[in-house]
């Protein structure tokens, strides 16, 4: 193969993180792009893929997806007319979704012919989240960042996002591979050079996550830290480390920041009013936490359609029709990637969804560290897997798993996870 053709699919592999920050069309663009060009370089050789099990179950997945959209379609369309509303029907989205499965076959197929290399990826990645950060610094200072975008909202900043609130999202999504780069330059954990930027950068994505407002993806960052430390030996002894720091940072900003000190001091009686909510068990009164009402609601939208949903971003349409639609406003989803698949897949989509999220935890995260095998044999695609974790994490809130950003990373981490694997039992099998 031309090596200048397998460097532009790492050039594109590498702008993903970019893309992120310039939205969604750039986003788009760049999957389309890996997409094509895959197919033109590969030509035949990428559909000559051998299908295994896991590959099956999410095609599978995805058929569901287009045929749930397919008998919603008809039963919402009275519906659609008679309010004069979404004409962008959900069976026209299902097919759009697509993309995101070729995406996925893509990166596998890469990942195995080993014509990707991550470290590229993980370079953009640290130059992203450091720019992010410092992005941050100077919103809060100076009351807009550097392009202009002033801060959106009484407690919480945007960052280079204009008025999404979501600029902690996008580091917590992204600081773990920043954090791995540092070993490809200074060759291992142990360097103390190596031990003291990576420190550094913790310290400042912390500070950028804690300014950003964003509380959620907080918590899911000293998650992934956590685990890595936990799990990997290498990284251990920063835990202590990493521990105080946190502590100290919080503090500081807590104490000397009132807009940080306001924003957590909400955080903190949200969790304790779902706490209240959840004890009495009136999740569908008006007082009730807006997310846990969301839950609550999920169940009366679910109830409407239970074996195959109400079809992808239907959530909001099917609002009007459930018996709790008075408490609430019809939000466009309900803030749970489990919830959302269950309400607009079903039951059938749902299992489906659960089984392919075990096999993936079993065959990476389980047989690395519990089995101890040597088909995870490769330090940079650690990140992907203690990432993909965080990212299904079952109680979290989130935004929609059907929206470009979310479904572009889910698959992006199952399809060089996969990808790996399958590199690996390939060279097992030759052994």
């Amino acid at each position: 193969m031309h090596l200048s053709r397998i460097n532009y699919l790492n050039t594109l592999l590498a702008l993903i993180p970019i893309s992120f920050i310039a939205g969604n069309l750039i986003i788009n663009l760049n999957i389309i792009l890996v997409i094509i060009s895959t197919i033109f370089i590969y030509n035949k050789k990428l559909f000559e893929i051998k299908l295994f099990f896991f590959d099956k179950l999410l095609i599978l997945f995805f058929v569901l997806i287009i045929l749930t959209g397919l008998v919603n379609e008809l039963e919402l369309l009275d519906f659609r007319k008679n309010n004069k509303m979404d004409l962008y029907s959900s069976f026209i989205k299902s097919l759009f979704f697509l993309k995101y499965l070729f995406f996925y076959f893509c990166l596998r197929f890469l990942c195995e012919k080993e014509d990707i290399n991550l470290k590229f990826f993980f370079i953009t990645s640290l130059c992203c989240v450091i720019f992010v950060s410092f992005d941050l610094f100077y919103q809060y200072i100076f009351g807009h960042d550097i392009f202009g975008f002033k801060q959106e909202g009484v407690r919480k900043l945007s960052g280079p996002f204009d008025d999404e609130l979501i600029a902690g999202g996008y580091l917590q999504r992204f600081s773990l591979f920043a954090f791995f780069t540092i070993p490809l330059f200074f060759k291992s954990f142990h360097s103390k050079n190596s031990f003291l930027i990576i420190f550094f950068l913790f310290l400042i994505t912390l500070t950028g996550i804690i300014l950003s407002g964003n509380r959620f993806p907080l918590i899911l960052f000293l998650l992934s830290i956590c685990l890595t430390m936990i799990f990997e030996k290498q990284s251990r002894k920063y835990f202590i480390k990493s521990l105080i720091s946190f502590f100290v940072v919080f503090f500081l900003i807590f104490n000397f920041s009132n807009t940080v000190n306001k924003n957590f001091k909400s955080f903190y009686n949200q969790i304790n009013a779902i706490g209240m909510t959840i004890v009495k068990g009136d999740f569908n009164k008006a007082s009730a936490p807006t997310y846990l009402k969301e839950f609550y609601s999920s169940y009366h939208t679910w109830s409407l359609n239970k074996f195959i949903g109400g079809g992808i971003k239907n959530f909001r349409l099917y609002c009007h029709f459930r018996k709790d639609s008075s408490v609430h406003k019809c939000n466009m989803h309900p803030h749970n990637y489990y919830l959302e698949i269950l309400t607009e897949t079903g039951v059938i989509g749902f299992v489906n969804i659960s089984i392919i999220f075990f096999i993936l935890i079993y065959l990476s995260f389980y047989k690395k560290y519990f089995k101890k095998t040597s088909l995870i044999n490769n330090n940079l695609i650690i990140p992907f897997i203690f990432l993909f974790l965080i990212e299904i994490f079952p109680i979290r809130s989130s935004g929609s798993f059907f929206t470009t950003g979310n479904a572009v990373y889910v698959f992006m981490l199952i399809g060089i996870i996969i990808g790996h694997i399958r590199k690996n039992e390939t060279i097992e099998n030759v052994k």
